[in-house]
């Protein structure tokens, strides 16, 4: 049967729309999105695909995925937010807004250090009690007392669950609110964005369901080598911060309500493309979209958000890793986007939203089957990315 497509896709992006189509037939693909923004206008909003393995329930336009760590970019911008408000100090210390983080040494971590990976706190060394991934206050504060692995800012290491407790309880201590909140308040309010940390029972009818990873077909395998080993050891750095709390590693904890519900900012934002496409196309123009709406950062304050922070080998991921003050960099570990300037995240489950400004490009694709992919990133990417610049 013809895969049918929905959406819009201007004429002159008819090549996105191929491809997007061609990702169907060449991967395990069950149902996605793909959104292009250039220059602050939206060209590109494709759907297609099935919101559930049985086949029953289509992907419409208004489907939102669980995105991973593509959470990551939005958490980022509500901090640029507050310090473009004045209402945080990014090279401040974190305990000057957290006074319970100065214990264990880390009176002089700054806030920058959170967002660039190089705090030394992306796991706990003790295994938190069973529920502990939906309790703020007990995260919060094992982090607070929790020794740095390394000195602050001598290295870095992806904080893959820690970023979003360690970053969204600097936004609440700064701005009064919850981090999903805050996101609702100075991102997806003023830019129409459908993006949310924390989803109510109202979204759970058109919330794609994630399946397990598959094997991605080709060009697509494992991380394997040294990751794989030192995920396998539960005494790793790298099994700690990708396995602690336990609660991590439950089968189909994704589309559990309970995960739906709470506010797990480094993994659980629920979003289309269009809402992550749009919010990058912004911050690649400017930090306004040209249909209207607030400018959530000024020119200069995306310039600093962009700028390269940490680069080489990453303690956690164990391979070389590039961040800004939030965003992922492109690496040949997971590259995107073309253009020097390119900022964004990648999330676990294909998940990816970037912004590249000087080629003026905001871009999201959203799937509902994750494929296991190594260095080079979702092999389902670079035909979609080669395709939007093509047309540029």
């Amino acid at each position: 049967m013809r895969l049918a497509i929905h959406g819009s896709c201007d004429p002159a992006f008819a090549p996105v729309r191929a491809a997007f189509a061609s990702n169907f037939e060449r991967f395990p693909e069950l149902g996605a999105a793909v959104c292009v923004a250039v220059r602050g206008r939206v060209v590109v909003d494709l759907w297609a695909g099935f919101r559930d393995a049985a086949r029953t329930a289509p992907w419409g336009g208004d489907t939102i995925v669980n995105v991973f760590s593509a959470t990551k970019g939005a958490v980022a911008l509500c901090a640029h937010a507050l310090a473009e408000r004045g209402a945080l100090d990014l090279d401040a210390p974190v305990a000057a807004c957290w006074p319970e983080f100065a214990a264990a040494g880390k009176g002089r971590v700054r806030v920058a250090q959170l967002l660039d990976h190089s705090a030394g706190l992306p796991a706990l060394r003790a295994e938190p009690p069973e529920g502990a991934l939906y309790d703020w206050q007990a995260m919060t504060s094992a982090l607070a007392a929790e020794e740095p692995f390394w000195e602050p800012g001598a290295r870095h290491g992806y904080h893959a669950v820690t970023f979003g407790f360690l970053v969204g309880e600097v936004i609440r201590r700064a701005s009064g609110r919850r981090v999903g909140a805050f996101l609702r308040e100075a991102v997806a309010g003023p830019l129409g964005l459908d993006l949310h940390i924390g989803t109510g029972a109202e979204h759970d009818g058109r919330i794609a369901e994630v399946q397990p990873t598959i094997a991605g077909g080709p060009g697509a395998g494992g991380l394997g080598g040294a990751f794989a080993a030192s995920l396998r050891d539960p005494a790793s750095l790298t099994s700690m911060a990708f396995t602690r709390p336990r609660d991590l590693v439950a089968p189909g904890l994704v589309n559990t309500a309970r995960a739906r519900r709470a506010e797990i900012p480094a993994l659980n934002g629920h979003a289309n493309a269009r809402a992550l496409a749009r919010m990058y196309g912004a911050l690649a123009s400017g930090g306004a979209l040209s249909d209207g709406g607030a400018r959530v950062l000024s020119p200069e304050a995306i310039e600093a958000a962009l700028a390269e922070r940490s680069r080489g080998p990453d303690a956690v991921l164990l391979a070389d890793s590039r961040f800004s003050l939030g965003f992922m960099l492109p690496s040949a570990l997971r590259p995107f986007g073309r253009g020097p300037r390119t900022f964004g995240h990648p999330g676990a489950g294909g998940a990816l939203g970037f912004a590249d400004p000087d080629a003026g490009i905001g871009f999201c694709y959203t799937p509902n089957q994750p494929l296991a992919s190594g260095e080079g990133g979702d092999p389902r990417w670079p035909a979609l990315i080669d395709a939007a610049y093509a047309c540029l």
